[in-house]
C-alpha cells in the first residue's frame, strides 16, 4: 500500500489539507488537485494510454498519454514530468500547460467517483514508450482528427476534448497564474 499523497482542495482550489492516494477515490471523493497530459510528436500524433486493469479506478479504459496526482508541494509541471517516466519511461524537460482550469466529476458504474481539478498539459516527445504494466496495459499512436472514434474513452478526455478542439501542434501555451491556486507553487 503506497503512502503518497493527495492534496485536498475547496471549491476554489486553495488547499485545505491531504489524503492518502490509497483511500481517497470512493464514492464520496473529496475534490482534489490532479493533471492529465497530452504526448505530442512531431507529426502532432496524440499518444492514447489504456490504463492497468488492475487500476482501481478506470481500470482498462483508453485515455490521454498520463494522469496523475502531484505530491504535497510538488510542482504540477513536475508531477507532470514525474508521472510520465514512472508509468511510460518517457523523460522530458518541459509540459506545455493547455487547460490550466480545467475541473471535472465523473463516477464509475461501481460508484467510485473521480473529483478532480486538473490541469492539463502537452507534452513533446517522439518514440516508443516503455510502460510500466502496473499502470499501462496499452498504447498507440493516434490522429488528433481520429481522438473522438474511439470506442469508451475516459470521461475526462471527453471533456478536455471538448475544450482542446485544434490540432494539439495549435494549442496555446496558458498562462500559469490561471491555475488553481493550490497549484501556484
Amino acid at each position: 500500500m503506497s503512502d503518497e499523497r493527495v492534496v485536498l482542495v475547496d471549491d476554489d482550489g486553495r488547499a485545505i489539507g491531504t489524503e492518502a492516494k490509497a483511500t481517497v477515490h470512493h464514492a464520496a471523493t473529496p475534490l482534489h488537485l490532479a493533471f492529465s497530459s497530452y504526448v505530442v510528436d512531431t507529426a502532432g500524433r496524440v499518444l492514447l494510454t489504456q490504463r492497468a486493469f488492475e487500476k482501481p479506478t478506470w481500470p482498462g479504459v483508453w485515455t490521454n498519454s498520463c494522469c496523475g496526482h502531484p505530491l504535497p508541494e510538488e510542482p504540477v509541471e513536475q508531477a507532470v514530468r514525474r508521472r510520465l517516466a514512472d508509468e511510460l519511461g518517457i523523460i522530458v524537460e518541459s509540459a506545455d500547460l493547455v487547460l490550466p482550469e480545467f475541473r471535472y466529476r465523473a463516477e464509475m458504474p461501481t460508484g467510485v467517483v473521480e473529483n478532480e481539478i486538473c490541469p492539463v498539459y502537452r507534452v513533446w516527445w517522439t518514440g516508443d514508450p516503455t510502460p510500466n504494466p502496473a499502470e499501462v496495459a496499452s498504447y498507440r499512436w493516434v490522429e488528433w482528427s481520429e481522438l473522438r472514434d474511439i470506442p469508451d474513452l475516459s470521461p475526462w478526455c471527453l471533456l478536455q476534448l471538448d475544450q482542446l478542439t485544434a490540432s494539439p501542434v495549435d494549442w496555446p501555451i496558458a498562462d500559469p497564474a490561471r491555475l488553481p491556486p493550490a497549484a501556484q507553487i
